[in-house]
């Protein structure tokens, strides 16, 4: 549960100015070739105001690939991005989304507390949204502790929680719950859906079990290109499973790959 104050929940960021929400982004044929290899082909799918979309795929399907070429960071060798009908070139996508790769190790002699005011800082965040965040991830306690000092763990949620201070309508997390337990995957779920309330995430997630509990819609990536977009039932109807046998993402990803 988010943390509350006096007046009810504690607001997380929430888009401003220059960075205004959208109905639909629509991503045509992203392609990205390296040499003769296409680590992804022809991804087309689309990503919806307010849900939590998941993309689902094992190692090598080409997922950091594509957030890479999504957020502008790797230029695509083809395709194009919408949003809301109206292209959006690589650089202005930096208004559109904000990126939190896997593995990112910023500022390591700084403190959990340094980083987290100088990323609300930079963003314009709230200082109650700080302490919002901070809560509900568990961080209070780790404030004084330098970045380089973390567990795994405990690094994924200072991560989390930077990308969470970020205004952008569009927050993309790549493997959010690596590193974390059971316990502690179940409360960042919880504050993930809590977060959706005021922005779109975009979830890149190894472990189908969890990706089913907290995603709305999916993406299914298989060797660079999309073999499925829906909700676990609509892909469940696609793969041919009967209803009846209310197979899981696992199952339902297989029978379409």
């Amino acid at each position: 549960m988010p943390p509350q104050s006096a007046s009810g929940p504690v607001q997380f960021a929430e888009t401003r100015a220059g960075a205004s929400a959208f109905d639909v982004v629509t991503v045509d044929n992203l392609s990205k070739r390296f040499g003769e290899f296409w680590a992804l082909r022809g991804a087309s799918f689309s990503i919806r105001r307010g849900e939590i979309l998941g993309l689902i795929g094992p190692n090598g399907s080409g997922k950091t690939t594509l957030f890479q070429c999504l957020a502008g960071i790797a230029p695509a060798t083809l395709g194009s991005v919408e949003r809301d009908a109206t292209r959006v070139s690589p650089d202005d996508r930096k208004r559109l989304l904000f990126f939190v790769p896997d593995g990112v190790r910023p500022w390591a002699d700084q403190s959990v507390a340094w980083t987290l005011r100088f990323i609300a800082g930079v963003h314009g965040a709230a200082r109650d949204s700080v302490e919002a965040v901070s809560s509900s991830l568990g961080l209070a306690p780790l404030a004084g502790a330098r970045l380089r000092e973390l567990s795994k763990g405990e690094h994924r949620r200072v991560v989390l929680a930077i990308g969470l201070l970020t205004p952008h309508p569009l927050l993309m997390l790549d493997e959010p719950f690596d590193g974390l337990d059971l316990r502690q995957t179940r409360d960042v779920m919880a504050v993930l859906r809590a977060h959706a309330k005021h922005r779109t995430l975009f979830l890149s997630i190894h472990q189908l079990g969890d990706a089913e509990r907290v995603c709305d819609r999916f993406v299914l990536l298989s060797a660079g290109r999309v073999a499925g977009e829906g909700t676990l039932d609509g892909l469940r109807a696609r793969a041919g499973v009967a209803p009846a046998e209310r197979a899981g993402l696992e199952e339902v990803f297989l029978a379409l790959t």
